[in-house]
């Protein structure tokens, strides 16, 4: 006689699954749904969260940049403008009671950036958390594609309601391998120019301008052509019904 397994455990969802969900929803609520009928041009702009969030993604590293070159010391000023600047679209956003995720996001990342360059009294530590961050992501989405769970595959699984099948489907396997690569690359890129100029900032302070020059170039102007080919790129893998439609009374 074989014990049946309780229905909660039976039910429970595997990594992957949650991996997929945790993904997806994120990319939903970025505005990155491939079931809608948006156009690129649109899904890129919501992706960056429109002019809101450029200007929380650029201003305060930019503000940094430009009050550090003019006045390198004392450091306490320009980090101390920079986290300023996330403060107030902080609060911004929780007076209009907008979602303010992003910009809290943005604030903690700014001022644990600022603590650990006031600490060692160097202002290019100020870019070392996005170091953390780009090596994080670079390699769990190398790693992902190389071992056959592409978290690009995953996020989209999810959103376009399969799960993870489209592992059984060879295009599909391919196609997400391929953008779990470019996205790794992007973030190896970012790394391959900016730790140097790190390293380079140690004897030549003046270089920490040119770094964050370089982060705010390998910004958005890099990611958003990145969503924009992964946005066009899951659209052919699963065509919407009204273009599979067209294309059969062609």
């Amino acid at each position: 006689m074989t014990e049946e397994r309780p229905q909660s455990e039976a039910s429970e969802p595997s990594a992957s699954e949650t991996i997929g969900a945790a993904l997806g929803a994120a990319a939903r609520r970025a505005g990155l749904d491939p079931s809608d009928s948006a156009s690129t041009q649109k899904v890129v702009w919501s992706a960056m969260g429109g002019w809101r969030g450029i200007l929380e993604s650029v201003l305060p590293t930019l503000a940094f940049v430009i009050v550090f070159t003019l006045r390198p010391e004392p450091l306490l000023l320009s980090l101390g403008v920079s986290v300023g600047l996330a403060a107030v679209f902080t609060i911004v956003r929780l007076v209009q009671k907008s979602p303010p995720s992003a910009a809290i996001g943005g604030l903690l990342a700014a001022a644990a950036a600022a603590a650990l360059a006031l600490l060692t009294g160097k202002g290019a530590d100020n870019f070392v958390p996005g170091f953390l961050t780009n090596t994080l992501y670079g390699a769990a989405l190398l790693v992902s594609a190389f071992v056959g769970w592409s978290l690009i595959g995953l996020a989209v699984g999810f959103l376009m309601g399969e799960g993870t099948a489209w592992r059984q489907h060879r295009r599909k396997r391919r196609a997400f391998f391929w953008l779990a690569i470019s996205w790794a690359g992007l973030f190896i890129a970012r790394l391959a120019v900016q730790v140097p100029l790190y390293f380079r900032s140690v004897d030549d302070p003046s270089i920490t301008a040119m770094l964050g020059t370089a982060k705010l170039v390998m910004g958005l102007p890099l990611f958003a052509p990145m969503i924009a080919v992964t946005w066009l790129v899951v659209r052919a893998l699963y065509p919407r019904a009204s273009d599979a439609d067209t294309a059969d009374n062609a």
